[in-house]
């Protein structure tokens, strides 16, 4: 549950064109004739990996980190967001008489690259209507793509998928395959964000994916592999009034374990009730985490003294009271800051022992809502 994706859903005004004001326009509009995510369902596999556009919101994300054979480490990212503008029956009359530039669903993606021996952080974004072959989903065979940024698999959605995609300065060629099988977050797949009822997403992850390929970076291309994340999620409404941000930690750990939790917090600073999360173990089995399960505490912050101000905690202590497990999770580059339509801070972190330092994996780590 990437953090940003939350705050798709809790706008209200349309975007009329695929030139918007992202912080004040996405989410669409009211939920009123869009699906809603009210109790758990029945997932179905490939066809969920597709787009299902009864709901207003949908993302594709994944992140990871990688190694060059030289040894250089690089952080990643690559998010599909789709945004419909209206509910599909209205918007089968509305288009019926339109041309083939007319389109109900609006498309968002970012790409980063963080360059950790550099301390150096690139991202990028891009904007289309799914019109004219712009941008979209399509299952056969399956492909996410704005423009040239895609995420390509087979016909059935086959693995491995291909993710391509060239931003100002960097891209990124890389194949992805899983060792593990697919997640349901939440309750079987019904993600609850806060107690108003259909106040909760569709979501489901790939938490370790093997990852081999190419980074291209100032004119050098590095030949990597690493792990990777795939998160999917498709909602109408997810936040209440009452809460201001999150804090979204996905970790891979050298031990084959993984565990994704998301810190939901309240205009107090508080961790909302909702706050939840899995532990995946290496053989594949999950474990759900609710909000006493993992203790997070901010150490250390990093501000955009350049820029708006706003200071983020990168360096966490974080701590399992029933594995008995205490850690230091802190950001491999500090300024991993998303200025794109929505500013957020999403980068790459390295897990450690609290007490003997010693290296015990990596992730990604997302915040919003900081002020």
């Amino acid at each position: 549950m990437p953090g940003i994706c939350l705050w798709l859903a809790a706008c209200d005004s349309p975007p009329d064109s695929a030139e918007f004001d992202v912080n004040t326009a996405l989410g669409g509009v009211a939920a009123s004739g869009f699906e809603q995510a009210i109790e758990p369902r029945e997932f179905s596999f490939p066809d969920d990996h597709g787009m299902h556009p009864g709901f207003r919101n949908e993302w594709w994300y994944v992140t990871g980190n990688l190694a060059a054979d030289d040894g250089r480490r690089f952080g990643y990212q690559v998010t599909f967001f789709r945004i419909a503008l209206s509910p599909p029956a209205e918007a089968e009359s509305s288009l019926s008489s339109h041309s083939s530039w007319s389109a109900n669903q609006v498309w968002m993606a970012h790409i980063a690259l963080t360059d950790i021996q550099g301390q150096q952080h690139f991202h990028d974004q891009r904007f289309a209507r799914g019109a004219a072959g712009l941008a979209g989903q399509q299952d056969q065979p399956f492909r996410v793509w704005l423009e040239d940024w895609q995420l390509v698999g087979g016909r059935a959605a086959e693995f491995p998928w291909a993710v391509t995609a060239k931003g100002a300065g960097f891209s990124l060629n890389l194949q992805l395959m899983p060792e593990k099988p697919v997640v349901l977050q939440g309750e079987n797949g019904l993600s609850r964000k806060s107690a108003g009822a259909g106040n909760a997403s569709y979501y489901y992850s790939l938490t370790r994916l093997t990852t081999v390929g190419e980074v291209y970076l100032g004119g050098e291309r590095f030949v990597v592999d690493g792990l990777s994340w795939l998160d999917r999620e498709w909602s109408t409404s997810v936040l209440s009034e009452d809460q201001v941000g999150w804090d979204w930690f996905s970790l891979q750990l050298e031990d084959g374990n993984d565990l994704m939790f998301f810190q939901l917090r309240d205009a107090s600073g508080q961790a909302d009730e909702n706050s939840a999360g899995k532990w995946v173990y290496a053989g594949g089995h999950a474990e759900k985490l609710g909000r006493r399960d993992v203790l997070l505490k901010p150490l250390r912050q990093w501000c955009d003294d350049e820029g708006s101000g706003v200071c983020y905690p990168v360096q966490w202590a974080v701590e399992l009271p029933g594995w008995n497990l205490q850690w230091l999770v802190e950001a491999v580059v500090d300024d991993q800051l998303m200025q794109t339509g929505i500013t957020y801070w999403e980068g790459a972190v390295q897990v450690s022992d609290a007490n003997s330092g010693k290296l015990l994996g990596r992730g990604y780590l997302e915040m919003s809502g900081y002020e």
